[in-house]
This record gives structure tokens, C-alpha cells and sequence, in this order.
């Protein structure tokens, strides 16, 4: 009798085992499946989601003065009223800085296009001679290879890309005055859903708007100094159109990585249309990349500290990811997430070792396997 109850107990802990691998081996199959139709999930309600992500950034930025205002015993509706009224300023000076880079451009546009067209005209020969290419004689290069049917389809894309980008704006607006008027309330979701913890679920939201809040503000500056750089380069050396090159230094910079190598090789392509292929191209060459290894290399790590210590296979990765799900505003995000979903990481035991990869801190994998 005895024998015959340790033989149905070792069969019953048996059956138990290979039920709970069972359901371990579904659970990963359905986190295979789950993972891809998030993903897909997120790239076709792209115009949900980059808005709300957005706004959930800048509320961050604006909760410290919330908290603020809200000590001084100013109501909330107030408090968010004036957080939009910072906000649409500075979009007007957004769109001020851009008006006047398009003053900029309409005024030097006719002696710019002279300007290639002499510089490119010897470049194109040179081209279609090797490759046997023939053109009519006397017809213009830009015209030839840039059609006006090509020039009204690319009109046409333009539109439709600042008619996106307003309405993704105002959502953006939107969803800034639904968080700070606590009509969602983030910490409470990570509360409800991740930790099930209050003191956990309070003290992570603080360490990611704290990261984040610094991100920005660090971000923001370098790229101004980068973007002012760029355009007190143009100015010295006589390159055309300098507050359109500062200005688009300082947006391309917020792509980490990416950004500074784009906007240093199209402004040296550009410079080489205006500036003779001599010392003085290779000086200004020079000047830029100089400006790009200061602020991005050199300033930028040292303001950071190690508080983003994300190799550069985490950040090439989610680039490439975030950048195919959402364009352009993935690639401006894709550091900020890779940092939530690092701290988010680092709060299970379970998931540290892949934040720990993410950072490429072995050292702390294994002080941490010791405590």
C-alpha cells in the first residue's frame, strides 16, 4: 500500500512537471506571436501611437512645473493652460525660425541655381561622356534630370507630408492636455498592470521621467550649439543659405547617431557646389566635422553621464526598428523607448540580464548575480 502511494505521488509530480513545461513551451510560443503583432499593430496605427508616445514625453518635461504650480495652489486647469500657452510659443518661434529660412532661400535661390548649374555642368559632362549618355546641347541639367512632372510629384509629397505632420501636431496637443490634467494617469498604469506594487510602480516613474526629463533637456542643447555651429560655418565661409543648414543640423541631430553623420556629408555635397575644391572646402569640411565630434562625442557623453549606458548594437537596432515602424518620428523616439523599456527591464529580476546586454555591463551582471 505504501509503495503503491509513492509510485501515484512520484506520478503525479511527474505529470506536474511536464504540465508546467508545457505551459512554459506555449508561453514562449505565444510571446513569438504576440511580439510580431505588436509591432504590426504599431506600424498601422501609427497615427495613434506617435502622437500619444509623443505627448507622453512632453508631459514629462512639464510635470515638474505642474507639481510647481500645483504647490503654489494654482488649480490644475490653469496649470495646463499655461503649459500650452509654453507650448504653442514655441511653436511660433518654430515657425518664425522657419519662415525666415524661407526668406533665406527665395532670396538667394536664383544666384544659388547659377551657381550649380556652372559647378555641376562640368561634373554631368564628365559623367555622361563616361557612361556614353547623350542630351540635347544647351538644355539645362536640372531640367533635364529633374522634370517638372518629377518636381510637382515631389510638390505633391511635400504637402502631404506637412498636412500629416499638423494633424499628428494638434494630436500631440491633444494628448499633452489629456496627461496633464490626469485624465491618464501613467503611474497608475504601471501600478495596475506591471508591478502591482505602489511603492515600485512610484519610484520607476521617477527614475523615467528623471532620465528622460534629462535626455531632452541635453538633447535640446546640444543639437542648438551643433545647429548654431553649422550655421556660424556657413556665414564664415560664405556658404549659402546658413540659417536653413542650422536649423537642419539642429532638427537631424535629435536622430542619435545617424543624424551627425547625414547632416555633415549634405552639407559638405552642398559646399561643394559653392566653395572651390581647394583648401578652403577641405578647411570648412574640416570645421563641421569638428563641430559634430565636439557636441556629439565629446560634450554630449559627458552631460549623459552613465545614465544611458546603451551600446552601440542596442541603439543601431532599435534605430533600424523604430525607424521602419514609424519613419522619421521613430527615429527621434527610438533612444527615449530604448530607455523606458531598459529602466522598465531593470526592475524584474527575471528580465535584468537582458538590460544589463542592452547596456553591455557584464560587470554589473555578475555583482548583481553575487548579491
Amino acid at each position: 500500500m505504501l509503495g503503491e502511494k509513492r509510485l501515484s505521488l512520484y506520478f503525479g509530480l511527474n505529470t506536474i512537471s511536464l504540465s508546467m513545461k508545457d505551459l512554459k513551451t506555449t508561453n514562449i510560443l505565444l510571446l513569438f506571436i504576440v511580439i510580431p503583432l505588436g509591432f504590426y499593430l504599431l506600424k498601422i496605427l501609427s497615427f495613434i501611437f506617435i502622437p500619444l508616445i509623443f505627448s507622453m514625453f512632453i508631459a514629462m518635461l512639464f510635470l515638474p512645473l505642474m507639481r510647481w504650480l500645483s504647490r503654489k495652489k494654482v488649480p490644475n486647469p490653469v496649470g495646463v493652460l499655461i503649459v500650452v500657452l509654453i507650448i504653442v510659443g514655441f511653436l511660433k518661434m518654430g515657425g518664425e525660425v522657419v519662415q525666415l529660412t524661407t526668406i533665406e532661400i527665395r532670396a538667394t535661390q536664383e544666384v544659388f541655381m547659377v551657381k550649380a548649374e556652372s559647378k555641376l555642368i562640368d561634373l554631368v559632362v564628365s559623367i555622361e561622356s563616361f557612361f556614353g549618355i547623350e542630351r540635347i546641347q544647351g538644355e539645362s541639367v536640372l531640367k533635364h534630370y529633374l522634370p517638372d512632372e518629377d518636381l510637382m510629384k515631389n510638390f505633391g509629397s511635400t504637402f502631404d507630408f506637412l498636412r500629416s505632420t499638423l494633424s499628428m501636431t494638434l494630436m500631440t496637443v491633444f494628448f499633452v492636455v489629456l496627461l496633464l490634467s490626469e485624465s491618464f494617469n501613467f503611474e497608475k498604469l504601471l501600478n495596475s498592470t506591471i508591478f502591482k506594487r505602489r511603492h515600485t510602480s512610484v519610484k520607476t516613474f521617477i527614475k523615467i521621467e528623471k532620465d528622460i526629463l534629462k535626455f531632452v533637456v541635453v538633447k535640446f542643447v546640444i543639437s542648438l550649439f551643433t545647429g548654431i555651429g553649422f550655421g556660424l560655418a556657413c556665414l564664415f565661409f560664405d556658404v549659402s543659405f546658413p540659417l536653413f543648414w542650422g536649423l537642419f543640423a539642429f532638427l537631424i541631430n535629435f536622430v542619435q547617431m545617424v543624424g551627425s553623420v547625414i547632416s555633415v556629408v549634405l552639407l559638405s555635397l552642398f559646399a561643394f557646389v559653392e566653395l572651390d575644391p581647394t583648401g578652403t572646402l577641405l578647411f570648412f569640411i574640416i570645421v563641421i566635422t569638428g563641430v559634430q565630434v565636439l557636441m556629439g562625442g565629446v560634450l554630449e557623453p559627458i552631460f549623459m553621464g552613465k545614465t544611458f549606458s546603451l551600446n552601440v548594437v542596442t541603439v543601431l537596432v532599435m534605430l533600424m526598428l523604430w525607424g521602419y515602424i514609424w519613419g522619421i518620428p521613430g527615429l527621434i523616439m527610438s533612444i527615449p523607448i530604448t530607455v523606458f523599456l531598459k529602466i522598465l527591464l531593470e526592475q524584474n529580476p527575471k528580465t535584468l540580464l537582458i538590460a544589463d546586454l542592452m547596456s553591455g555591463n557584464n560587470n554589473g551582471i555578475s555583482f548583481r548575480k553575487k548579491k
